[in-house]
């Protein structure tokens, strides 16, 4: 469904309750992303902690196993989505739009696992702007408010959990697993698994200026650049990035904000970021800004990391994965890196065969005291 079709609320209901409790639950039929016979599937409208750190709206999927759940509940696991665009409608989780998706998530429950998936903030059933596409806090928060969510509707759901991402959703499942421990103490939380994450990012953006020609062939990085930016630029107002851009720079990112990632490489083909950028983001105030809603933690993780790593991405180039697994090393981080040579998020079979056994630790592990 796209943005323009998608049932929408265009502002934050008047009243704003706690962040992981419910909006409202809408049930969808058997069969729903084709999963197994007796699954029980819902889009669950709530409430999460937003970039201000205000509660704002925001939806996702629930999906539960067929049959009696185990002692203890279903353990859950989290899957947070890769790169969808900027706008509402385009999160693809309460309005499925990928049949990839829809494979991981059916392993996950075939396997005994209710997982629950968010749209992330503005990408949704609600129009609060557009999405702060990378904000590492806000896919973090959307992530555990909906867990929140789903278990208080639903107390056949334990407490236990872990979470899965690819590529967005990769750098918002790290996120996640570091805020966790601080966000949400009363869940046992029992580890992470991203798939080709973004990372490092912040250190390249920097580089960009008025004065970088226009590259053929570029049109793909520049889409996810702008998205950066116009989604800065909601996270924090405070910034001014319309200063650091021309005319058609502004008016690019205003035609954006609003759209699914399809549009947005349609708007930028044949630009330049030469083309949009009045001045540098090199200044303290926006390296600061853009450290603060950029950056993958790299240190105080407090449950198991599984990197799955196709070293011959291009979406997200090896150098950025391999500097990520650098850091994780130098700092004692309990990680396993599994790689492959297929595309952006292209899974092997080693690379299954690591989630499946990562799936039983998190099941065979006794709960925390």
């Amino acid at each position: 469904m796209s943005a323009s079709t998608a049932l929408l609320v265009n502002v934050a209901p008047a009243h704003a309750d706690t962040p992981g409790s419910v909006i409202s639950v809408t049930a969808k039929p058997s069969g729903w992303r084709g999963m197994p016979q007796g699954a029980v599937g819902e889009v669950f409208d709530y409430w999460m902690t937003g970039s201000d750190g205000t509660p704002q709206p925001a939806s996702g999927a629930v999906i539960i196993p067929a049959g009696t759940p185990p002692p203890g509940g279903w353990p859950i696991m989290a899957y947070d989505h890769g790169t969808s665009g900027l706008g509402p409608g385009c999160g693809g989780q309460s309005n499925p739009r990928s049949t990839r998706e829809d494979a991981i998530i059916q392993r996950m429950v075939n396997q005994g696992f209710a997982v629950v998936a968010p749209d992330y903030l503005g990408l949704g059933n609600f129009n609060t702007g557009a999405h702060p596409y990378l904000e590492q806090r806000t896919e973090a928060t959307a992530t555990l408010d909906l867990v929140r969510a789903a278990r208080a509707t639903h107390p056949e759901l334990s407490a236990t959990w872990g979470v899965i991402g690819f590529s967005q959703g990769g750098q918002a499942a790290l996120g996640t697993g570091h805020l966790q421990a601080t966000y949400a103490p009363e869940l046992d939380f029992r580890g992470t698994i991203a798939v080709d994450p973004e990372s490092d990012v912040e250190k390249v953006l920097p580089l960009a200026g008025p004065a970088i020609p226009r590259v053929e062939g570029t049109d793909g990085a520049l889409s996810f650049y702008v998205a950066i930016l116009a989604g800065l630029r909601q996270a924090r107002p405070d910034v001014d990035v319309d200063s650091y851009l021309t005319p058609l720079g502004k008016s690019v990112l205003d035609d954006v904000s609003t759209k699914c990632f399809g549009d947005v490489y349609a708007r930028v083909q044949g630009l330049s970021i030469g083309e949009l950028m009045a001045k540098p983001l090199s200044d303290d105030r926006i390296r600061t800004a853009l450290n603060d809603y950029l950056t993958v933690p790299t240190s105080g993780y407090d449950a198991p990391i599984l990197l799955l790593i196709n070293v011959t991405d291009k979406t997200v180039p090896s150098p950025l994965h391999a500097a990520l697994v650098a850091q994780l090393a130098a700092n004692g981080e309990n990680f396993q890196t599994i790689t492959g040579t297929g595309e952006h998020c292209e899974l092997n079979p080693a690379m299954l065969a690591g989630i499946d056994g990562f799936l039983a630790g998190i099941k065979a592990t006794p709960a925390h005291a």
